[in-house]
């Protein structure tokens, strides 16, 4: 992989979400995602190459630290400079952005846990992309809104638990990842714990699921945990639910960096179709001013929200939902203009706009989709 390149502009949103030394790294990550990132973004679409280099690049670049505190040598949560880069690898590839999202929940649930043995052992190398790691929390989140059960279950054993269950799918995965679970504690009394865990580790295994029609680049499989020792020192929370109230903003707001991407990378695709489709997509209902503003005021939103990520009040929480929601809502208007705009170069097999426009459907769908969001909303509404 060529080493990146530093450009002369820094994106915009990321004037004043950094210091100096920060923003020398995004212009790093710019010129990553443009010269190296860029033209794999077919292959990792379409043969489901995971772009494994870029990660670790993006990591030494400082993309997955941002959000750390401890790893931050601002000493800040800055979750919209997080967002900021985690969009600049959506712009050109979303399944890397997706990783990348991936990467930063998995520091967060460690950086945010009481687990010191893993902040020093773990946290730093998750922070640098020198060890890479999934979320797992896509059931668990649904559970505690009331649209699954807990798929993985523990009986508590000497120093540790042992670990039954099936999760159907988690990405940014390999033999040598981390990602966390929460699991059901075996004993009648409804409680939870959230662990990390190794995907070397014994009565672990890694399945592959069907193919996916977007984002086969991802590294997502189904875990089986057969009888499955999780030690103590290994878990991030018990009881779990006080922190997932804590984590949660956080886990959700980081999503907007997938959608924003997308939208910034549509926002350019138009813009490309006009050169020669001007005179006649200038008829169409939606153009690259409008997305625009929205990506805009959507920015201006998350900054907003991101000053305050551990607020556990109903209405910052309803807020957050809010901002989630629309993003997920833009990213599905932006793709389809993208793909009108384009006309028929859109289906081409390796055009960005067919691809964008798959990519913006996962933004709707991924934990929380638009309906688990709306749900919460409801119920938000009815307390």
């Amino acid at each position: 992989m060529s080493s990146p390149q530093p450009i002369m502009e820094g994106r915009p949103g990321l004037t004043g979400a950094a210091d100096a030394a920060s923003t020398v790294h995004v212009r790093d990550l710019e010129s990553l995602a443009r010269i190296d990132l860029a033209p794999l973004a077919p292959r990792i679409d379409r043969e489901g190459l995971y772009p494994e280099a870029v990660l670790r690049a993006a990591g030494a670049a400082g993309a997955f630290r941002y959000h750390l505190a401890s790893q931050n040598p601002a000493g800040t949560t800055d979750i919209a400079a997080a967002v900021d880069a985690m969009a600049v690898l959506s712009a050109e590839c979303m399944s890397t952005g997706f990783c990348a999202w991936c990467q930063d929940a998995c520091a967060w649930y460690v950086e945010n846990s009481a687990n010191e043995a893993l902040k020093r052992e773990v946290l730093p190398g998750l922070s640098r992309g020198e060890l890479l790691g999934g979320t797992g929390l896509s059931n668990p989140m649904k559970h505690f809104s009331g649209i699954e059960n807990l798929k993985l279950s523990a009986r508590p054993v000497s120093g540790g638990f042992v670990v039954n269950g099936m999760l159907p799918w988690v990405s940014n995965l390999g033999e040598d990842h981390y990602f966390a679970a929460i699991f059901q504690v075996e004993g009648g009394d409804g409680r939870a714990v959230m662990a990390l865990i190794h995907c070397s580790d014994e009565g672990f295994s890694l399945e592959p699921c069907k193919e996916f029609t977007a984002l086969e680049g991802t590294r997502t499989f189904g875990c089986r945990f057969k009888d499955v020792f999780v030690p103590e020192d290994r878990v991030l929370a018990d009881p779990v639910a006080p922190f997932i109230r804590r984590i949660r903003s956080g886990f959700i707001l980081l999503q907007m960096g997938m959608g924003l991407g997308v939208v910034e990378g549509c926002i350019r695709d138009i813009r490309e179709s006009g050169q020669s489709l001007s005179h006649v997509n200038c008829y169409l209902d939606v153009q690259a001013e409008d997305l625009e503003t929205s990506v805009q005021d959507a920015r201006a939103a998350l900054r907003v929200l991101a000053e305050t990520p551990f607020d556990e009040s109903r209405d910052y929480f309803r807020e957050v939902l809010q901002l989630r929601l629309a993003g997920s809502e833009l990213a599905l208007k932006a793709s389809q203009a993208a793909m009108l705009h384009a006309g028929a170069r859109g289906y081409l097999a390796h055009a960005p706009a067919q691809r964008r426009l798959r990519e913006s459907y996962f933004v709707a769908i991924v934990t929380p989709a638009i309906k688990h969001i709306r749900k919460e909303l409801a119920k938000l509404e009815a307390a």
